[in-house]
């Protein structure tokens, strides 16, 4: 059965961490209503290294702090980062206020995706994240918030309603459109990551993800971004999201715990710089 309502159940998840988010303080704008069946969304701290610097001439300069390809970063590396996602991410940022990802932005919102991000800020059934307060359109907020770094978790709810193929058109127009906007921002676009075994669907399943993922993998090589396979960190090794790593294994089965949370954290710290 095709798929007609994003994130029906993630606001009951939530509802009891918060209704949103604003950076640290965001509030979730999503409307959408209850179905299980229905397409849902959606630490380890490392030390920097230090490497020195030597000049090729007889004058030696003073060692300068630098992060090199592969080297795990500190939470200080998140401070000019911003994350785009859905209810996944916005699980996320409340975990956030632990300090484990610095001072990053977080411009998310419940049932956001790739293609429901382009509708206008006053259209009626729009998700738009609030930050600060405001409602913004991911690129009017990403212009706000100016950052240095885009980490973007979308698409959860896009295959479900337009399958793989016109999942991956929706991030090709966002993303395009974001990178033009933002010359000076590095864009990391991170997999959508697995569900509970139990609770695949018929258009939004392990199989369906991971192929959207794959594809993702393709355009970011195309355009110059850089991935983040996440999916790979909190699967079981069956392709199924860890169980220990579900907060809502009786409802979604694709939110994330605590647990699952730090993980994605270690992930990101020990890969951003790959």
């Amino acid at each position: 059965m095709k798929l007609r309502v994003l994130l029906p159940a993630a606001a009951i998840i939530l509802a009891m961490l918060m209704t949103g988010c604003q950076g640290k303080d965001n509030k979730d704008t999503s409307n959408a209503a209850s179905s299980k069946a229905e397409s849902s969304v959606a630490s380890t701290a490392s030390e920097e290294s230090k490497e020195e610097k030597t000049e090729s001439s007889e004058e030696s300069s003073e060692p300068e702090e630098s992060v090199t390809a592969g080297t795990p970063v500190d939470t200080e590396w998140f401070n000019d980062a911003e994350f785009i996602g859905d209810s996944v991410t916005l699980k996320l940022s409340y975990y956030a206020e632990n300090g484990s990802l610095g001072d990053a932005a977080f411009l998310c919102a419940g049932s956001l995706g790739y293609n429901n991000s382009l509708m206008g800020i006053d259209e009626e059934g729009n998700v738009h994240p609030v930050y600060n307060g405001t409602q913004y359109t991911v690129f009017d907020g990403t212009k706000t918030i100016a950052p240095k770094k885009l980490i973007i978790m979308l698409g959860m709810n896009d295959i479900g309603l337009y399958g793989v193929d016109g999942a991956i058109d929706g991030m090709k127009t966002v993303t395009t459109r974001l990178a033009e906007e933002n010359p000076d921002t590095v864009i990391y676009i991170q997999s959508v990551t697995p569900m509970l075994e139990n609770m695949q669907l018929t258009d939004l399943n392990n199989t369906t993800i991971k192929e959207f993922d794959e594809k993702l993998k393709e355009v970011c090589a195309e355009k110059g971004f850089k991935y983040l396979d996440v999916y790979s960190a909190v699967e079981d090794g069956n392709g199924n999201l860890v169980p220990e790593y579900c907060g809502d294994p009786e409802a979604m089965g694709l939110h994330f715990s605590d647990e699952g949370c730090a993980k994605w954290v270690e992930y990101l710290k020990n890969h951003v710089n790959d």
